[in-house]
C-alpha cells in the first residue's frame, strides 16, 4: 500500500510540474512572441513563434502570415519608429496534451523618444500546438478593449 501511495504522489507531482511547465511556456511564448514581432518587427522570428498557418484575427480582419510579414516589412522600414512595451495578465491557461489555449490582457504602451503617444489594451485568446521545435501559436483573436467606459 505505501508504494501505491508513493507511486501516486510521484504521478501526481510530475504530472502537476509538467503542467505548470507548459503553462509557463505558452505564456512566455505570448510575451516573447509580442516582444519580438510587434515591438521590434522581427519578421524572420515569426517561424519561432506562429505556425505556418497561423491566422490572426485583429479587430475583425483576418491576417494570414503573407498579411503579417507585409505589415512587419513596412513597419521595419520606419525611419523613427515608436517603441512598443508590451504587459500581459493571464486569465487562464489550459494544456492538454499537445494542445494549449490561453485567454489574458494584453496592454500595449506606444511611445516615441520618451514621451507615451497611446496606450492601448486588448482582450485576446489564442491556441498553440506543441512541435517537434517546441511550443507554436496557430491561431490569435484579439479584441480591442475600449478604456473610455
Amino acid at each position: 500500500m505505501k508504494n501505491i501511495l508513493i507511486l501516486f504522489a510521484f504521478l501526481f507531482s510530475t504530472t502537476a510540474f509538467s503542467q505548470s511547465s507548459d503553462q509557463l511556456q505558452i505564456e512566455q511564448l505570448i510575451q516573447n512572441s509580442f516582444d519580438e514581432i510587434f515591438s521590434n518587427y522581427e519578421v524572420d522570428k515569426l517561424i519561432d513563434f506562429y505556425t505556418e498557418d497561423f491566422l490572426l484575427l485583429e479587430q475583425g480582419e483576418v491576417w494570414d502570415m503573407a498579411i503579417i510579414r507585409d505589415y512587419l516589412t513596412k513597419a521595419k522600414n520606419n525611419l523613427n519608429p515608436p517603441t512598443r512595451t508590451n504587459r500581459f495578465e493571464f486569465i487562464k491557461t489550459d494544456v492538454e496534451g499537445d494542445r494549449a489555449w490561453v485567454a489574458y490582457h494584453n496592454y500595449a504602451t506606444i511611445s516615441r523618444d520618451g514621451q507615451v503617444l497611446r496606450e492601448i489594451y486588448w482582450l485576446e485568446s489564442a491556441t498553440a500546438i506543441r512541435t517537434t521545435n517546441g511550443w507554436r501559436l496557430d491561431m490569435l483573436h484579439s479584441t480591442r478593449v475600449d478604456q473610455e467606459k
